[in-house]
Formats: structure tokens, C-alpha cells, sequence
């Protein structure tokens, strides 16, 4: 088996708020659309998204009114700092200020209209885990 792309895809109750949202911030361009449905990407190493809305009958039945909860979407990127001051001068609501793990993760996160959290990681260089 040769895996030639990643998605995640989201059940969320407004589609057109999550996309504008992935689109206006994070760097997705639509790939495709249509009532209740969005498919996002980027020309990067990030997954693809696949928005749904909820009730969506492409769905099997006993997954229909089921939502995006319990997930974070996670990015791993450099100039963390740089990004999260960019996404703060776009008010975006950061929901999770940067901040360092012991182990030298460096994240943050940010939540989408929906619901959905969206976190970045960087990984501290050796030196500067050492210094901590």
C-alpha cells in the first residue's frame, strides 16, 4: 500500500464557518464544495480537512449527529512564536497561550467556530531543552 495523502475529516454543525475559518487563517484553499460539505487543502506536509455537516445523510446513520469533540488537530511548524502573534493580529482567540512542556514541546492552541482545536508544536532544540 502506497499512501499518497492524509485526511482528517470533521462533523461540524456549520460548514461555512469552519471553512472560512481554515481558509481566512490556516492557509486552506477549497478543493471542493457543495451543501454540507467542504474538501480543504494546503500545497504543504499538513493534512487535508474534509468538513461535514452535521445530520449529513453521505454519513451511516449511526454517525450522523455525532461532532467533532475530544479532538485536537495538531500541526508541528516552526517560528511558533511568529505564528501565534500572527494568528492574535488576526483576533484569533489563542485558547491556550504558548507555553513549554519539560519533555521540549513548545504549543499552543487556538479553537475554530465550531469547536474544533487546532494546536501547534514546535520542538525545542536539544540545546535549548537543556537550558530549561
Amino acid at each position: 500500500m502506497r499512501i499518497t495523502a492524509s485526511t482528517v475529516s470533521l462533523t461540524v454543525d456549520d460548514v461555512a464557518a469552519s471553512r472560512r475559518f481554515f481558509t481566512s487563517h490556516l492557509g486552506y484553499t477549497e478543493q471542493a464544495a457543495a451543501d454540507g460539505f467542504a474538501s480543504l487543502t494546503r500545497d504543504d506536509a499538513a493534512v487535508d480537512v474534509v468538513l461535514l455537516a452535521r445530520g449529513n445523510e453521505v454519513l451511516p446513520a449511526d454517525q450522523r449527529e455525532q461532532h467533532a469533540s475530544g479532538l485536537i488537530l495538531a500541526f508541528t511548524t516552526t517560528d511558533i512564536e511568529l505564528e501565534e502573534n500572527r494568528l492574535r493580529a488576526e483576533d484569533v482567540d489563542i485558547t491556550m497561550s504558548l507555553r513549554e512542556e519539560p519533555w521540549g514541546e513548545r504549543l499552543f492552541q487556538i479553537t475554530d467556530p465550531n469547536g474544533v482545536i487546532v494546536q501547534f508544536v514546535e520542538w525545542a532544540t536539544p540545546a535549548r531543552t537543556e537550558e530549561a
